[in-house]
């Protein structure tokens, strides 16, 4: 904690002493000597178009006089012009272009603001500024405009992310973004405690209403923390007005979810507001099957289970922000949330177990109850500097997290029955209680500097400092021995886990002529961890180690439309207290479940390499990309009588020939080889068609438990919206996948398509949308393979999907985007998406 101080104060005493001038250089003609600036937005959102190219235009014909490419921020210099009138044009992939005259003076001139069309928006030679097209394709990311799609109305944040381009989300609301569960998630550039502890379902406490889009980031820069091997995802909330109030106000309801959501903002001068508020409550039903054949012995053994499910609760998410620009070159902003979410799932579970020994036989059925909820409150306070000089910016950013949350379960067991009873004529009854107490800690500063039109070097510090944990407690009771439960002291759960992750970044990016752009950079991390495993019990120092991960990527634009990127990243995974919690889960008799609190971190190397084109309103992204992952983090199931365990089973654990024991362990090093591709047209100005497919070849080796899995996975998304009179709108969208290899089976094939039509009434201020999910099948079959040395399994889980949701919502007061501000961004752990590795 020293040492990062030290290094933060370091770094803001140079950003404040004042500096000698630079050289200059010697003094062009008196008839060069002028300059302009100015900044390229996004027409629609006014967020700038990073990488943009402006070029100098005499005042007739189109060749070129001087030219430059925009900074990430849009930002954009030239110097050394000759006095005069001008044609000044921005352009870039996926944007119409956007010409002005100027007028060049002797010195330096600013022209401000170039608002650039989506090019869904360009037709013919008329340039129309209006709606966003659904999927964007950006030099570094695919954007996935949200807030375009009708069919999300009502929806939760859940809903989103399965129309997102390379992301899937299954019946249970697990996320894989290019067939990978090891990514990380990010609310507008930082993370959020409750996605990192429980996405499935922290996800549904984020209403679809509050996003305006979501970004994939396949080759994130060193910029960002060194987390999520296949990459980041970005989930931008809409924030508000340039000045004025607005708001909104909306209302849905159907057979799956029900949710009220609200905003209010304003900006007046100096001071901006923005605030919001929603609540919901959701409830999915499902089936579930298993039957495993087991080998441990002379002669095969068979489980059979089968289980009804009904998963239902609530939710509920604020936020509240202010920004002050106390003077020119000067923003302070202040934003804070509180989400909260609780609910339960209730099983009635059918278990058969049949051994060649008949009193080894078992029958029964377990009634149980799981319990959760998360807490989660955040405070973040930013400071930004910017100066004189364009692109030149240093900013100062804190956070405080705090994140609790709580797990257990109820059940009573009645044996020799196919049916649960009552509660009095229960064989076993078992309660289980346990938290999750956690904060977190973040201080980070930034600094880029230019250096002439064409260089940028950006560089940082971070320190993050977590505190988490497990305590649970389990309370048996046998109704033949005892009337009143009593604890199990064997199966006290009391960890704590301390991390520390400091950091530091360069970057440097410069061009090379008018065609290439080029960044190079990398990012120098150091873990130190501390744990205790029991009660009572001493600290326990786990090897601290130092991660450099570099990265770089180039850029040759062979036109303002059609460019080639090559990217580079090497990226670490850190376990999360999903896969390190020690605590045991009986809830399945058969299946026991335990994290690994000894788990080591994964570095993955990637390589991608795009080519991105646009045709009148038509754009194409299409990626080849490697991924290589040694010493995965993978979920294992072994049998708990195996003599040669690929984890130790914990000493509370008794051997058992019918019962699995299910963990994660670093066993494997996994190979993704992908190809994918992302178009999105207007074939007609009324009609929007977007649509991706994606194949990967994925090889899985672990010499650990003997296993080469490799195989092939195909995916494809398709979004399409219609826009017909009187104020209507119809979307539709589909996604389906093939099954995709696991290291000990395969995970399940997906499909899920929506149906939706949006009504605009008063005056465009409101509107009436009515969606339809999987209106042609009331359930889509999940099924998996486990195949291991000792036993096979075949399970299917009926995710019941069709669903129907009416939505009404109402805006109100002056509309528009607010400023940009810095954000805190802790992707730098795994967990999240489901629990598996790759």
């Amino acid at each position: 904690m020293k040492t990062t101080t030290f290094w933060l104060l370091g770094l803001l005493l140079l950003a404040g002493r004042p500096r000698p001038a630079a050289a200059q250089a010697p003094a062009a003609a008196p008839t060069s000597t002028g300059s302009l600036t100015g900044t390229v937005l996004d027409s629609v959102s006014r967020q700038p178009v990073a990488y943009a190219t402006v070029v100098l235009l005499p005042p007739t014909g189109d060749k070129p006089i001087t030219g430059v490419a925009a900074d990430d921020k849009g930002h954009f210099a030239m110097t050394k012009l000759a006095a005069g009138t001008f044609r000044l044009r921005a352009s870039y992939v996926g944007y119409g272009t956007r010409t002005r005259t100027v007028t060049v003076g002797a010195g330096p001139t600013a022209v401000g603001s170039l608002l650039m069309p989506a090019a869904a928006q360009a037709l013919g030679e008329a340039v129309i500024i209006g709606q966003k097209p659904v999927v964007e394709v950006k030099p570094d990311r695919l954007v996935y405009n949200a807030d375009q799609d009708v069919s999300n109305a009502g929806g939760t944040a859940q809903d989103v992310l399965r129309k997102a381009p390379l992301l899937a989300v299954d019946g249970d609301g697990n996320v894989k973004m290019r067939g990978s569960a090891n990514f990380k998630v990010l609310v507008n550039n930082k993370p959020s405690p409750t996605l990192a502890r429980n996405l499935a379902e922290a996800l549904k406490s984020i209403p679809a209403e509050q996003i305006k889009s979501v970004e994939i980031i396949t080759t994130p820069s060193a910029k960002y923390d060194g987390e999520g091997t296949a990459g980041i995802i970005n989930i931008v909330l809409k924030k508000g007005v340039d000045q004025g109030v607005n708001g909104r106000v909306g209302l849905a309801s159907g057979n799956r979810n029900t949710n009220f959501n609200s905003a209010l903002n304003f900006k007046k001068g100096k001071i901006g507001f923005t605030s919001s508020a929603s609540a919901g409550a959701w409830y999915n039903p499902g089936q579930s099957s298993r039957e495993r054949i087991g080998f441990a012995g002379a002669v095969p053994d068979t489980l059979r289970q089968s289980s009804t499910n009904h998963n239902l609760g609530g939710w509920y998410y604020g936020t509240v922000g202010l920004d002050y620009d106390p003077a020119e070159h000067h923003s302070i902003s202040l934003a804070g949330s509180v989400s909260g979410y609780g609910g339960n799932s209730t099983q009635d579970l059918l278990n058969r177990y049949t051994n060649v020994n008949p009193a080894a036989n078992q029958l029964f059925t377990r009634a149980t109850k799981n319990l959760f909820s998360g807490l989660n409150v955040e405070g973040t306070g930013t400071y930004t500097r910017t100066f004189a000089t364009a692109r030149k910016e240093w900013s100062v950013l804190g956070q405080y997290a705090l994140n609790n949350g709580t797990f257990g379960y109820d059940f009573d067991q009645y044996n020799n029955s196919l049916t649960a009873l009552e509660q009095s004529q229960a064989s076993y009854r078992e309660h289980s209680r346990g938290r999750t107490p956690g904060h977190e800690v973040t201080l980070q500063t930034d600094f880029t500097q230019p250096f002439g039109d064409k260089r940028t070097l950006e560089m940082g510090l971070k320190a993050i400092f977590r505190r988490t944990g497990s305590v649970a407690s389990v309370d048996t009771l046998f109704p033949a021995l005892s009337q009143e439960f009593s604890p199990s002291r064997r199966r006290i759960t009391d960890f704590n886990y301390a991390q520390d992750v400091q950091a530091a970044y360069a970057t440097y990016s410069f061009s090379v002529g008018k065609k290439l752009s080029t960044s190079l950079g990398t990012r120098l991390e150091r873990t130190a961890i501390t744990a205790r495993f029991g009660p009572g019990s001493a600290e326990v120092a786990l090897p601290t180690y130092l991660s450099l991960l570099p990265n770089g990527s180039a850029r040759y634009a062979f036109s303002d439309a059609t460019s080639l990127r090559f990217a580079y990243s090497r990226r670490i995974t850190r376990p999360f207290i999903d896969y390190l919690n020690p605590f045991i889960d009986r809830s399945d008799a058969k299946n026991v479940n335990f994290g690994n609190p000894v788990l080591s971190p994964e570095l993955t190397d990637s390589y991608e390499l795009a080519y991105s084109t646009t045709l009148k309103t038509t754009t194409l992204n299409a990626a080849l990309s490697v991924r290589h992952t040694g010493n995965a983090i993978e979920s294992i199931r072994y049998l708990t009588t195996n003599p040669n365990p690929p984890v130790p089973l914990p000493g509370s654990v008794v051997p058992d020939p019918s019962v699995t024991a299910q963990t994660y362990a670093n066993v494997a090093a996994n190979t993704f080889y992908q190809f994918n591709v992302y178009f999105s047209a207007k074939p007609t100005p009324k009609w929007d068609l977007s649509a991706g497919p994606d194949v990967q070849y994925i090889v899985r080796n672990s010499p650990a438990l003997g296993i080469e899995r490799r195989g092939f996975m195909a995916g494809i998304n398709v979004n399409t919206s219609y826009k017909l009179d009187k104020g209507f709108t119809v979307q539709g969208f589909a996604f389906a996948s093939t099954p995709t290899p696991s290291i000990q089976g395969t995970d399940p094939a997906n499909l899920y398509y929506q149906l939706g039509v949006k009504k605009t009434l008063l005056k465009d201020k409101a509107d009436l949308t009515l969606n339809f999910a999987s209106p042609f099948n009331s359930y889509w079959p999940y099924r998996s393979t486990t195949t291991t040395q000792f036993f096979t399994e075949h399970s299917e889980y009926r995710s019941y999907q069709r669903g129907f949701r009416v939505n009404f919502s109402y805006r109100f007061g002056q509309g528009g985007p607010s400023k940009q501000r810095k954000a805190i961004q802790n992707d730098d752990t795994k967990g999240g998406g489901s629990k598996q590795g790759g």
